[in-house]
Formats: C-alpha cells, structure tokens, sequence
C-alpha cells in the first residue's frame, strides 16, 4: 500500500551504511546493510535500495544522511553534502546529492555522530535534555553538539578528536598515530591507537590502562563542559564498552572540573551527568530519519 510522506534514511559509516525507508512517525517499513566500498558501487546499491523500497511503499518525500567525513555539511555551501578531506580511499569529492538527487526530494545531510546525538536527544539517554553533547570514541573520534533537536556547527563540523590533551610522556611515550597532529585525543586514545601500543583492545588490558585511556577522554569531557555547557554527555563507540572506563571519565572528569560548574545537573560522582547511549546502534538510524523529518518540515 502506498503511503505519502516517506523518508529516506542513510547512516553512512567508514565499514557499512544502514539505510531505511520510514514513515514521519519514525516507524521503519524497510531497512538494509550494505558495505562501504566505493562510491562507485554503494552509490548504485543505495540507489537500487530506496528504489525498490519506494516502489513497494510509496514515494520519498524527503532524505536524511547521518555521514562519516569530513564532509562539508553547510546548507549554503555550493559543495553541501560533499566528502573533503576524509582520508577513506575513493570518497573525497563525492556527493551524496549525485547518488539521491534523482529522487526529486530535499536532503539534509549531517554527520555521524551529529545524527547520532540527534538520536540520542529524541528518543535515547539525552531526552529531556536542551543541550546535549555525544561522542563517539572507536576507530575514530569526534563529537556531536545538539541544541533542542538540531546540531550545532561553525564554519564547518566541529572535530573535538583532534584536540591536544596534556601528553605525559613519562607516563604514555607513545607518540600517536593521527596522520595530521600525531597525538591528538584521536591519535592517542582511539581504537587502532590503543591497539598500536598495546597489541590489545581496552577491554583486554588491565586498570592502568583504562585509567590512562581515561584521563584523555576526560580533558575532553572537562573542556566540552566548559565549552558548550551541555545537560549530559554521552560517550559511546566501541572503546567506551571496556569494563571500568566510564567509571574512570567520571572520577577523572570531576577531577578536571575541580568544582568550578556548579549546576543540579553536574550530580555527585557525575553518574547521571556522563552516561552511555540508550539506543545502542539505532541512535544513528534514528537521527537520520530525524534529518529527513527536518528537511520535510523546511521544504
């Protein structure tokens, strides 16, 4: 039966996409994974997907694109929707406007883990919240900053992973591994980072560990305090899942903070205030379908 209204979803990530047809309620009538390979072969994939789908439920009024990146996400910029500087083989220059424009329906392109907090906010551990801060810490890592439902940017996406934290190399002689800035938070406290220098995962090394890993994450926890002043963090992406972590950000965070933001929502031991996702992997798919919803709404 064809309903009006639809929405096309595409949560874009370094390994795969996820990619969904849904109703403006966020009720999901079809969904697949496909791999990230090349533009040349998920474009045509995805275009098949959302064809198919449309065909058996009804048009697409609107897209939303929840991307890994960089990419350029300004609404004004005759390069919107546009991988830049990513460093994934095959995808700087590409649109996802060249692969969905022949649906003849508005796109609202974000990044990852922008859609990711948009998510989050609407349905997952950041309800309630007005402002809210989520970051993803996996094989990359960034932050997504959202006020009452739409994500906060400046000239372009904001990139929290490549910030420098204080580096003890007393204490940590590695050097990082970010191509650009070496050891940035990304480059010393990411996955591939923590996997570098130790031959393991974080949830396979002990509490030194994670008590090390812990403090980068929490100067970035402590500066997107001071920064943003946001209702909650959240943390999530594979790194965060290693027994103990939270537990250390928060200590360590509160630490940092010294008791200079004094606010009910900073509680005690920051148990309510710095948590991890409640949707687990929907919160991407979720906040693109809200993307869409958007560019619905501002058709």
């Amino acid at each position: 039966m064809s309903e009006e209204g639809l929405i096309g979803a595409v949560e874009a990530g370094g390994t795969k996409f996820v990619l969904a047809l849904a109703r403006r309620d966020g009720t999901i009538l079809a969904r697949v994974r496909i791999p990230t390979n090349t533009p040349e072969q998920t474009w045509p994939a995805m275009q098949s997907f959302f064809a198919e789908s449309s065909a058996q439920h009804g048009p697409i009024s609107a897209f939303g694109v929840a991307s890994f990146g960089p990419i350029d996400i300004d609404p004004c910029s005759a390069a919107y929707g546009t991988f830049t500087t990513t460093p994934k083989p095959g995808w700087a220059g590409a649109r996802f406007h060249d692969a969905l424009g022949s649906f003849g329906a508005p796109i609202k392109v974000d990044t990852d883990v922008n859609g990711a907090a948009i998510g989050e906010w609407l349905e997952g551990a950041g309800q309630g919240c007005r402002t809210l801060a989520y970051t993803t810490i996996g094989t990359g890592i960034g932050t997504g900053v959202v006020h009452e439902g739409r994500s906060i940017m400046g000239i372009s996406h904001f990139e929290s992973g490549h910030i420098r934290p204080p580096h003890d190399r007393s204490r940590d002689a590695f050097e990082g591994i970010c191509p650009f800035h070496g050891n940035c938070l990304e480059g010393l406290a990411c996955g591939p980072a923590i996997e570098q220098r130790w031959g393991k995962s974080l949830d396979r090394l002990g509490p030194e560990e994670v008590d090390l890993v812990a403090g980068y994450i929490a100067h970035l926890a402590s500066t997107l305090v001071l920064l943003h002043m946001p209702d909650r963090l959240i943390f999530g992406g594979g790194v965060m899942k290693a027994a103990g972590l939270i537990e250390a950000v928060r200590e360590q965070t509160e630490r940092a903070l010294a008791g200079y933001v004094r606010h009910p929502r900073l509680d005690p031991g920051l148990e309510r205030y710095i948590v991890t996702p409640g949707l687990g992997d929907d919160a991407g798919i979720t906040g693109a379908i809200e993307l869409g919803r958007q560019a619905l709404l501002s058709r």
